[in-house]
């Protein structure tokens, strides 16, 4: 059972029982809108509010210096790009804890790895994929994804951006302030949690109104854009069919759930699958609304940055997937 149904039965409760929507294109809008922003809200305030423990607690320093003398390089890509496949986040439900982690200090390309591979491998690329494309496929895709994940992190960490990020998501109260405030001695709970509550809100409301606009973009998309308007700019495609198909995906926004099934249809009108997985790739990972959200966090610059390495990524993924028979 899906751990946001509750959400959508509401969404769905709202718009044909309280709302009476009949047009459908207005209907499917409206409640991809509700579902969505009470989804991604409610994430959005757990997962600050975790993470304000965490930080509060995490000594950021000796956090910094075990991954700064880390042994195996590129381990902790790998290991963020693993809790990313393990997480059921589309693009935009991965950014509270993808600020989360850039809040606790963990290293800004570590923290991509992860952003990246959330949507990208996910439980339908591992569970759904073999009964439609085969085993073979699916273990290349996911491979190909954490590899994408992980070499994308590197790059980004290799730019040394992170002055990028937005300092309104660096500060926040550590326990050895909280203790030097109340004299030396130690932090009531009561205080604690105040301090927790007050570090989580700051974030939520510097990152909820990017979130309603976001949405709301990727609303009417999914409203409004025929899926026949996606498999007929695809089905004659040549060389440049996977760059485009990847442009193609930037103004949707849907999980790999509700894209797979043009995914199959585009597969079953003689589009190469390579173009096919591109255009699902970049809709789950680089939705304009997800990038709206997520420049509240960061600079264009970064943003830039984050955007060409995993379209890159992207890309190669979708001419190897063309090139290679399975």
């Amino acid at each position: 059972m899906d751990i946001f149904s509750p959400i959508q039965a509401f969404a769905d409760l709202a718009v044909n029982n309280w709302l009476g929507i009949t047009n459908e294109y207005w209907a499917n809008a409206i409640n991809f809108f509700i579902y969505d922003t009470i989804k991604i809200g409610l994430l959005l305030v757990v997962i600050n509010y975790l993470m304000a423990i965490v930080r509060y607690y995490l000594p950021v320093e000796k956090v910094r210096d075990i991954l700064a003398s880390r042994k195996w390089y590129g381990l902790d890509y790998f290991l963020a790009a693993m809790l990313g496949t393990i997480t059921p986040f589309c693009s935009c439900s991965s950014i509270p804890l993808f600020v989360g982690f850039v809040g606790a200090g963990i290293p800004l390309g570590v923290t991509f790895s992860f952003l990246i591979a959330s949507p990208l491998v996910n439980e339908v690329s591992l569970f759904i994929f073999p009964s439609i494309f085969g085993l073979k496929m699916t273990v290349l895709y996911n491979g190909l994804g954490i590899l994408v994940s992980v070499l994308a992190g590197m790059a980004i960490q290799k730019l040394k951006l992170e002055k990028s990020v937005n300092p309104a998501f660096l500060q926040y109260k550590t326990r050895q302030d909280a203790i030097k405030e109340n004299g030396g001695h130690k932090v009531p709970l009561a205080k604690k949690i105040a301090i927790w509550r007050q570090d989580a809100w700051h974030i939520t409301k510097e990152i909820f109104p990017y979130v309603l606009l976001g949405v709301g973009i990727g609303a009417l998309i999914h409203g409004f854009v025929p899926r026949d308007f996606v498999e007929n700019n695809l089905s004659a495609a040549d060389w440049w069919g996977v760059p485009l198909a990847t442009i193609l995906g930037l103004p949707l926004y849907a999980n790999s759930v509700s894209v797979l099934p043009i995914v199959e249809a585009l597969t079953g009108k003689g589009v190469p699958l390579g173009t096919a997985l591109a255009f699902m790739t970049a809709t789950v990972t680089l939705s304009i609304p997800g990038l709206l959200i997520l420049k509240k966090a960061m600079d264009w610059k970064l943003l830039s940055a984050f955007v060409a390495t995993t379209s890159i990524g992207i890309i190669m993924m979708g001419y190897f997937f063309n090139l290679v028979k399975i």
